[in-house]
């Protein structure tokens, strides 16, 4: 997949493509049937499937203080488009500057003179240019005056009554339901970000952990310790038939309370191994299911006794014995 960040890096005569629009946070279900869309529009008539995006979100712009945590990072969420089969991604910078844009100026400059779009792919919702006052009557009746066709995916479906949306991915993760998230994302949420040292407390405990950088990708959960994967991209990229490319884990995130901790932090025990060293490694946590919330115990033998059953139910979910 290629992947531009100007429009001067289109290429040339890149095209003819079918083209969608959107923030993508999460890239969810919802987002798998529009780029579906245009993959198959695209394989259908010799044309190339492209994604426009923006980085920061635009809500981070137009609304900083009441912008909502993203439940992606901008590397995650380029790696998930390129899962969909896109032939490329054109994230483009917006500021406020690009969002004083009107409609037919974003239309004609990205749309058509960028990247020679014959089908642009929308919801009923779209809405684009300055004040967003672009919407879908404005995107077909552009499409008359320039020559491409415009497509409209309907609302694909729900889960548990929720229209599939990022807001609800959000809602759910902040709750610490990450199986109900999987189900909306149609995969389990992942944190990725760099193992660093923490306070060796889980050693000496007889549960070493790989602690996450504060700066780590992806929207952290509710506080509590989760069941999930431990996966090793580094590793299984020179290695892809390694048993240690993915590793079951117990996964706490908060701020160890029974210590008087302040920072939240995730960090990841990798069930029944005290033999990894994973300090400077990029690591990818997949969230599978909430075990307990985090809670303060009266000392440490309380607390090895529940860490104890802890790794026993992740053992149970993950690897069903």
């Amino acid at each position: 997949m290629q992947r531009w960040r100007r429009l001067d890096e289109v290429p040339d005569g890149y095209g003819p493509t079918v083209v969608t629009i959107g923030s993508f946070d999460g890239v969810h279900r919802g987002h798998a049937e529009v780029l579906a869309r245009i993959v198959g529009r695209a394989r259908g008539t010799g044309a190339r499937a492209v994604a426009v995006t923006f980085d920061p979100h635009p809500a981070q712009v137009h609304r900083p203080d009441e912008a909502p945590p993203l439940i992606c990072g901008t590397e995650q969420r380029l790696d998930l488009l390129a899962r969909h089969g896109v032939d490329a991604v054109l994230l483009l910078e917006y500021t406020l500057g690009f969002a004083r844009q009107t409609p037919e100026e974003f239309v004609v400059s990205c749309l058509v003179e960028g990247l020679h779009a014959t089908t642009v792919v929308v919801g009923r919702d779209v809405r684009f240019g300055r004040d967003n006052a672009g919407d879908l009557d404005a995107m077909v009746a552009l499409g008359e005056v320039h020559g491409f066709d415009v497509d409209v995916v309907d609302d694909v479906g729900e889960t548990q009554g929720a229209r599939w949306s990022s807001t609800v991915v959000r809602e759910l993760l902040l709750e610490g339901d990450v199986a109900g998230a999987a189900a909306v994302l149609g995969r389990s949420h992942t944190l990725r970000g760099e193992v660093v040292h923490g306070d060796a407390r889980g050693r000496e405990l007889g549960f070493p952990t790989a602690n996450l950088s504060q700066d780590a990708e992806g929207l952290v959960p509710a506080d509590g310790v989760y069941a999930g994967w431990l996966r090793r991209p580094d590793l299984l990229t020179t290695r892809p038939d390694t048993p240690d490319g993915v590793l079951p884990a117990a996964i706490s995130i908060g701020t160890n309370p029974t210590f008087d901790g302040v920072q939240r932090r995730v960090e990841a025990y990798v069930l029944d191994r005290t033999d990894l060293d994973l300090y400077g490694e990029t690591v990818v946590l997949e969230l599978v299911e909430h075990l307990r919330p985090t809670v303060r115990f009266d000392g440490l033998d309380p607390l090895i006794v529940q860490m104890d059953a802890d790794v026993a139910r992740a053992r149970a979910i993950l690897l069903g014995r």
